[in-house]
């Protein structure tokens, strides 16, 4: 290895820490037990650098630390996690496994965290870390202080360029990362597909469903196949299409605009020049495309908005919410107009709402909904004050409506072939001589988009043990974990890979770290095998005592395949299996006595199976507890149980029984728990 590996304790910037706030707290735990805490905030002088750590009693500790990266850091990022609580709370968790929990702002003076030289993330990351050290020493007194960093996401970016570019770390944990390739291409490709297969997200839906077809383009249209097929060979799980009903197409709308700003010409070219979907006339781009003058008629308030509401740091600091710091309320006001867009299935997102020709001159809103003749501005990023806009226009003033530039940026990744043949996804806009089958931008963005929001590109120079968690319901892509798995071993070779690396992926898990999903009948919290992950990188790095091997998975078509069972699988989530009396859909009669069997197994390394909870008509909140364990052995290592329970249907209809299994090393702990679910369909019919 050449590069250099920076260290703080060299660098002129980091040599001048303080402390202003060092006092007792308390913690409430995820079981709602207390655990007093030391408070510790400071920062390094002449820097933006600002920091927190958490250490425990003198009697718990165990002589390390976890340091987590929020994906978007901001100003008071440091103090993020303060307000988590339960599961959610990171802090607590470090807290009871005996480890000091570390953030910082990694230096940003800004939301966003956009800064002239983004190698200060991992810098003041690291220095972070190092100084972190010296205080548990005069703490606890001087001994080893081992130190993990991880995040996910945006964090996951800087958690890699944390640990192949500093020595502060001795491990890291980078969850649900993307590639190089990742920014803006994943979410230009999920919106496309969001886009063009919203009257027939459902149908995919059913077509995946247990005891559906499996054919996911039956009864498609061209166009919407073409859609699906685009999305599915970039590497989009097709089980996400539940998704589409409601998807806010994700941090796009922040990143679209910089994209603009990088290159504006293309958001011309879209429309102007052959090769591009909007010079299609008949095409979907066309069709969708939003361009309306209109005149102001009024403007009004829907209700007050308590400005007090918000007070205090801003706790989004998640792999699904981070990017939202960046977005300004609508201020739930409207803007009344003459005419709005009319025509059935409108198009409305990405909309912006401009006043060319009025008192606001450059100002504009985004367009949320519209209600009668209302426009209601929804979240922006960029967008201007709410109540400036409404002061600076008046009756008669023009309003332009356009969604050109958001329908154009949905296909931006086809023009973005990266000469990297690595990067398999694109190999559908490759001729059969390897070149580019459509216009091709002047440069690939992403590496740019990558470099600026962790300060590296990652190469896979690994300084310490690393284990990567990725998961099957991610709509940024699964097979990046893939990705960087491969540039590791390219770099280390295989056999210190071996030694220095793991990667692991959950099924029915999102992108989000959170302990509820929202949609809990389709997805379920990969908190608690991110928790003990980090316990078992500790523990491998500190004891020599080995992790999980790699998750056992085949890549097709970019599409990460789990291998069947435990025993091929390993990892640490247990696999489950749910029948209804040996079938994956049933039809049943209203007031039968229907009985459910689920086969769990669960792998060496993931202890035992601790809760089986049950939903049978669509309760998020699984009601039924337990069953009645017909098998219990162990083979190997590999535990294997199956779990009865009945249930009595009194309407008939479609439902869906799903069960949620929970396996722990550690039964008991609360910040341990490692989930899955499995599905089965039933349709009650009529006596």
């Amino acid at each position: 290895m050449s590069k250099k590996i920076y260290s703080p304790q060299n660098d002129p910037d980091y040599q001048s820490p303080f402390i202003d706030e060092d006092r007792q707290e308390v913690r409430t735990m995820a079981d709602g037990k207390e655990i007093p805490y030391r408070f510790l905030h400071g920062g390094f002088r002449g820097t933006n650098v600002k920091f927190l750590f958490c250490f425990p009693l003198r009697e718990s500790y165990e002589g390390r630390f976890f340091q987590h990266l929020s994906p978007f850091p901001g100003p008071d990022e440091e103090l993020a996690s303060l307000k988590k609580t339960g599961e959610n709370d990171p802090i607590g968790f470090a807290l009871a496994h005996g480890s000091c929990f570390v953030e910082s702002n990694m230096g940003s003076g800004a939301v966003f965290g956009k800064e002239s030289d983004p190698t200060v993330f991992y810098k003041a990351s690291a220095a972070v870390a190092e100084y972190c050290r010296k205080v548990a020493c005069e703490l606890y007194g001087e001994h080893r202080v081992y130190g993990y960093v991880y995040g996910g996401s945006g964090g996951g970016y800087k958690t890699m360029s944390c640990i192949e570019n500093t020595s502060a770390f001795d491990g890291a944990v980078p969850f649900v990362i993307g590639s190089p390739m990742s920014l803006p291409n994943c979410l230009t490709i999920g919106a496309h597909g969001v886009r063009l297969l919203r009257r027939c997200w459902r149908r995919i839906a059913d077509a995946l469903e247990p005891g559906g077809s499996g054919d996911i383009y039956q009864g498609l249209n061209e166009e919407e196949r073409d859609a699906l097929r685009e999305l599915v060979l970039i590497g989009c799980p097709p089980r996400m299409c539940v998704t589409f009903g409601g998807s806010d197409d994700g941090s796009l709308p922040v990143l679209a605009p910089v994209v603009k700003a990088m290159d504006p010409a293309y958001f011309t070219d879209f429309w102007t020049k052959p090769g591009y979907l909007g010079t299609e006339q008949n095409g979907s781009a066309v069709r969708d495309r939003i361009c309306l003058d209109t005149k102001v008629l009024g403007v009004g308030i829907l209700s007050e908005v308590d400005e007090a509401a918000g007070a205090g740091p801003d706790g989004r600091n998640g792999t699904d919410d981070a990017w939202q710091k960046m977005l300004k309320d609508g201020g739930n006001v409207y803007i009344e107009v003459e005419q709005v867009p009319e025509g059935e299935d409108l198009y409305l997102k990405g909309v912006d709402i401009t006043f060319p020709g009025s008192e606001a001159g450059e100002k504009h809103l985004r367009l949320g909904r519209i209600e009668g003749n209302r426009l209601i501005p929804g979240m922006t990023y960029g967008a201007d004050d709410i109540r400036e806009v409404l002061d600076a226009i008046k009756p008669g003033d023009k309003v332009h409506l356009d969604n050109s530039d958001y329908i154009a940026i949905q296909t931006y990744h086809r023009h973005q072939v990266p000469e990297d043949r690595s990067f398999h996804a694109w190999d559908q806009y490759r001729g059969e001589d390897g070149t580019p089958i459509y216009p091709q931008r002047e440069r690939v963005i992403s590496f740019g988009f990558t470099y600026g929001g962790c300060g590296s590109v990652q190469d896979g120079e690994i300084q310490g043990k690393v284990i990567v968690m990725n998961n099957l319901m991610d709509g940024d892509f699964p097979w990046q974990a893939d990705w960087y798995r491969r540039k590791v071993e390219a770099v280390q070779g295989d056999q210190k890979a071996k030694e220095m690396f793991r990667i692991l992926y959950n099924d029915n898990c999102p992108h989000g770290d959170v302990s509820e999903t929202g949609e809990e009948l389709y997805f379920t919290s990969y908190l608690g095998a991110l928790n003990q992950t980090l316990l078992d990188l500790a523990a491998w790095t500190e004891k020599g005592i080995l992790p999980a091997e790699n998750t056992g998975y085949r890549m097709i078509d970019n599409q990460i395949i789990l291998e069947e069972g435990a025993e091929k699988r390993q990892g640490i989530q247990a696999t489950a299996d749910l029948t209804i009396e040996g079938e994956r859909r049933k039809r049943v009669k209203v007031g039968e006595k229907v009985s459910f069997t689920v086969s769990v197994e669960v792998p060496e390394k993931g202890g035992q199976l601790t809760d089986t909870e049950w939903s049978f008509e669509g309760e998020q909140d699984f009601p039924v507890k337990g069953g009645e364990v017909i098998q219990e052995v162990a083979v190997d290592g590999i535990r294997v149980y199956k779990v009865k329970q009945t249930h009595t249907f009194a309407k008939p209809g479609r439902y869906f029984g799903v069960v949620r299994v929970t396996n722990n090393r550690m039964p008991g702990d609360d910040y341990t728990r490692i989930r899955n679910l499995a599905r089965v369909q039933v349709i009650v019919e009529d006596e």
